[in-house]
């Protein structure tokens, strides 16, 4: 596994009553979410609280649009791991969140998640900045399917392959660590319409944030009153650079969440607690 780069000393310690005292007056704030919102639902996160990989890195575009071999094995994988994506319901954090909106703490939340915990949730404005796992794309003709369809494709062409798979270890975003599996009689189906390369509608690593999206994102930061990071490390750049955005801008940072992230040299404070926990902690300190 790679080394992770080097992170700043965590941001001043804050409690949510102080958190609380310093977002009310920038209401609306801007709340970016990574994986640390979605883990109590039983979707896993990749990384550990010191921003490191507790497992293999997922897999780059290249070896999927490029490797027949890797797509047999990125959906094999997916097939069994979708149904905890499928199966996933908000947690607190998700619930908690969509209260702070409610209440007008909270503005636009820019989520790295794919699952749409956050909508399920009852949150109103959210952006999908890495897309969303329930939906399919073409490549080839951009014609998009519900996920669920595409499940039924997977499994009426590999009958038996959930089943049959064993020693199975639930991994991040729909994915799944399965042992002991050749891929290479599993069947990748194409597109229905034009016969071509049908994807997840995700952000792959490696792969940049479609432009008009990233271009909202900035646009719903810059009418906020400043930034609250929830439950990322930020250790991609899709979403540190909000961070750098606001802190530029003059937009207050704070940050909320265990473990220190690539943000904390740009926060102004950080609340050190479980997602959960905290937001439900800030929402009572209102």
């Amino acid at each position: 596994m790679a080394t992770p780069r080097p992170l700043p000393e965590p941001a001043p310690a804050m409690t949510a009553n102080a958190l609380a005292a310093a977002l009310r007056p920038l209401a609306p704030v801007a709340v970016i979410t990574g994986a640390g919102v979605s883990t109590r639902s039983g979707i896993p996160d990749y990384r550990d609280h010191q921003g490191a990989w507790k497992r293999s890195p997922p897999m780059q575009i290249a070896e999927f649009t490029g490797s027949l071999r890797g797509r047999r094995r990125y959906w094999a994988r997916s097939l069994v791991g979708w149904r905890t994506v499928a199966e996933a319901r908000p947690n607190r954090a998700h619930r908690a969140l969509a209260q702070l909106e409610a209440s007008g703490l909270v503005g636009p939340v820019i989520t790295q998640n794919v699952d749409g915990l956050h909508q399920a949730a009852g949150s109103r404005q959210v952006l999908d900045l890495h897309g969303r796992l329930d939906r399919v794309e073409c490549l080839d003709c951009s014609r998009v399917i519900p996920r669920q369809a595409h499940q039924a494709q997977l499994e009426a062409a590999n009958p038996g392959w959930a089943e049959a798979a064993t020693r199975v270890a639930t991994a991040p975003d729909g994915d799944a660590d399965l042992a002991d599996v050749d891929y290479g009689d599993f069947v990748v189906p194409t597109c229905q319409a034009c016969g071509g390369l049908l994807k997840p509608a995700v952000v792959f690593f490696g792969e940049t944030v479609p432009r008009p999206r990233v271009d909202d994102a900035f646009a719903r930061l810059a009418g906020a009153g400043g930034l609250l990071v929830v439950g990322s490390s930020l250790m991609v750049w899709s979403g540190y650079r909000f961070v750098r955005a606001a802190a530029a801008a003059g937009q207050p940072v704070y940050v909320l969440g265990l473990g220190v992230t690539r943000g904390d040299a740009e926060a102004s404070g950080r609340l050190s607690a479980d997602c959960s926990e905290g937001l439900e902690a800030l929402l009572d300190a209102l």
